[in-house]
């Protein structure tokens, strides 16, 4: 009988996906899905995972660093990434290595696009503050001034980087709430790509000054580290809000609680931090501000969808065939 490959798994995922991944691979759990605890593998198990295994499938807070390849021979041929961010990996060390790199695109680009939505409505209609009010006991009742956000619909969105899930939003807000949108990407490559209707800008700023949303949908490389800072917020309007559910780090985080006191901004919604899972202590206590803890993608559907196409690269690889998900 031949052997099976060992695959070491660093989190937990859906139970349909682990009985599927356990019927093609050996597999091996990590500290925090046999502990059910939450947080990012560690470094050393990850760097043991890569000499021992055949294969990991780590997630999106996993850091696969440069030194994680530098502790011994690897052994490890593919890392699958549970996520279509590959920030979080060191793709250099891992070609050096000759180890294959996947990532998990396309299906959660519609649950990341809604629950975008959902954070515009809760910071323009002021949800996280009516349902603080009520949780504490401190409604008096209907009145007419009481908690007045402003509408969404008809107003401008701009969109920083125009990829699926940019291109996904872009049609909700149209569709739905009869925006103006608006979109500015860093790479040339996208233009082809703007959907009907959605007015493409060639400078960042003109981008900023014309919206009553920014909505962030840019992947994190070196240059869209802290791409919304100090200069940015001067320039979005008083009554703007941020959204971002693309990466933490593209948002200097001190520089939003800055523009959040001065009143250069007036609201924010956050899916993702710049040091996850630490939030920045400015923004804890601010009600216009929605915190969300990295929900993203967190649908039954799509969570499974994500286990299903990670296996898909696990098999093809094994077997012999074209990896559908290549990175590195």
């Amino acid at each position: 009988m031949t052997e099976r490959p060992l695959l070491h798994i660093t989190q937990p995922l859906p139970a349909r996906v682990e009985e599927a991944l356990a019927e093609r691979f050996d597999v091996r759990f990590g500290a925090k899905r046999r502990a059910s605890v939450a947080g990012p593998a560690a470094a050393s198990e990850i760097a043991v995972a890569l000499r021992e295994a055949d294969a990991v499938l780590c997630t999106v807070t996993d850091a696969v660093t440069a030194e994680c390849f530098e502790d011994g021979p690897v052994r490890a041929r593919i890392i699958a990434n549970f996520g279509v961010g590959v920030n979080h990996i060191a793709l250099n060390a891992a070609k050096a290595a000759g180890i294959t790199v996947t990532n998990t695109p396309d299906v959660l680009t519609d649950d990341t696009a809604d629950l975008t939505i959902a954070l515009m409505l809760a910071v323009m209609r002021r949800l996280g503050e009516g349902e603080r009010l009520l949780r504490r006991g401190a409604w008096g009742g209907w009145h007419p001034t009481q908690l007045m956000g402003r509408r969404l619909s008809g107003k401008t969105l701009g969109i920083v980087g125009l990829g699926r899930i940019g291109r996904a939003v872009a049609q909700r807000a149209q569709e739905g709430f009869g925006m103006t949108v608006m979109a500015w990407s860093r790479s040339r490559t996208r233009a082809s790509e703007t959907g009907e209707g959605i007015q493409r800008v060639s400078r960042l700023e003109e981008l900023l000054g014309a919206s009553d949303v920014v909505s962030l949908h840019c992947p994190l490389v070196k240059t869209t580290r802290h791409l919304i800072s100090g200069p940015q917020f001067a320039q979005m309007r008083s009554d703007a809000i941020l959204v971002n559910t693309a990466r933490g780090p593209v948002v200097d985080e001190a520089a939003l609680v800055e523009a959040l006191e001065a009143g250069q901004i007036s609201g924010a919604g956050l899916d993702v931090y710049e040091q996850e899972p630490e939030i920045h202590p400015g923004l804890l206590g601010r009600e216009n501000v929605v915190l969300l803890p990295h929900l993203g993608s967190a649908t039954v559907e799509t969570r499974e969808a994500m286990g299903m196409r990670a296996l898909e690269n696990l098999a093809a690889f094994f077997d012999g065939r074209d990896v559908p998900d290549r990175v590195v």
